[in-house]
């Protein structure tokens, strides 16, 4: 069975300002790493549909939708929060990458890809039910985990959180839904400065120092995580994919390599193929050096697919 890369053009179309770090560019480094490595040809190609309100808002209130949607500029830049703004293309880029999470659990869910991974921009794990927040708008893994939820009847299903980042949005959104379990590493203290004071029962949580590397991660996943989910017993996975927590990338302090991003995509599919059909759905968060951006998520998508 194929792996499923979804993207769609109009997630090129987010603009944040000259000189963000979250550019349109970053979906560039990964397609032509894609190429270049020669699994492009292995990978089943979609076009993200545009999600529908009724989707999104299963995670977001109706009056946040219609906020963000009335906030889109006609021309120009307007900011949301202080990391956060819209451009002309930011609303349907937006719902493009809620589509394409949608669109990736139908997929799997569906028996037609053995994995799905979505290439897309804005990133959403910083995304709370009524707040946009760290480059995020709509939060793409929520939306498409209460979709296998509420929509296909799952029982149980697990995310998985590796940015550099603590993926406070989906934190918020997840704690205490018996539902769920999230288990993440993150470096901590940094922003947002979460994840580690009043954890619900249904989080593993497993902050890492600024210099951390591949040696952290594995110690967090086999003590903490591993445990965890295989007690949970997932019959799905959801992973927010964020890659900044490499080491030549200057958005924080960790120093993981694309050999560790690979083995943390192998030890998930080793859950989900003791207690899910395999089936993961994997979205694009952070990442912000281009080249190591891309060569981590070729890595990560070979560990998917068994290239």
């Amino acid at each position: 069975m194929t792996i499923a890369y979804i993207s769609h053009p109009d997630c090129l179309k987010h603009e944040m300002g000259r000189h963000h770090p979250e550019c349109p560019e970053r979906l560039g480094a990964i397609e032509d790493q894609l190429l270049s490595s020669g699994i492009s040809g292995l990978l089943t190609h979609h076009e993200a549909p545009l999600a529908s309100v009724e989707q999104v808002t299963r995670v977001h209130p109706q009056d946040y939708f219609d906020a963000i949607r009335e906030a889109s500029p006609e021309s120009g830049i307007v900011h949301l929060d202080p990391d956060t703004a819209m451009s002309p293309g930011s609303f349907n880029a937006a719902m493009r990458a809620a589509g394409a999470a949608v669109l990736a659990t139908d997929l799997v869910i569906g028996g037609k890809a053995r994995a799905a991974f979505c290439g897309v921009r804005p990133p959403g794990h910083h995304a709370t039910r009524n707040r946009s927040m760290g480059f995020c708008i709509f939060n793409n893994v929520a939306i498409a985990a209460m979709h296998a939820l509420e929509h296909h009847g799952l029982k149980r299903i697990a995310l998985v959180d590796f940015d550099v980042h603590h993926g406070n949005g989906t934190e918020a959104i997840f704690a205490g839904d018996e539902r769920t379990l999230m288990v993440g590493t993150f470096q901590h203290p940094y922003y947002p400065y979460s994840g580690t004071d009043g954890v619900a029962s249904n989080m593993v949580n497993v902050p890492l120092r600024a210099g951390a590397g591949g040696d952290a991660l594995k110690t967090a996943v086999e003590t903490d995580w591993m445990p965890a989910l295989d007690d949970f017993r997932p019959e799905m996975i959801f992973i927010s994919a964020g890659f900044d927590a490499h080491a030549e990338d200057d958005m924080g302090g960790l120093r993981f390599v694309e050999a560790d991003y690979a083995w943390v995509t192998r030890q998930m599919m080793s859950v989900a193929e003791r207690h899910g059909r395999g089936r993961i759905v994997s979205v694009l968060e952070g990442g912000y050096a281009l080249s190591a951006l891309g060569r981590s998520v070729v890595a990560h998508l070979k560990a998917l697919g068994d290239f």
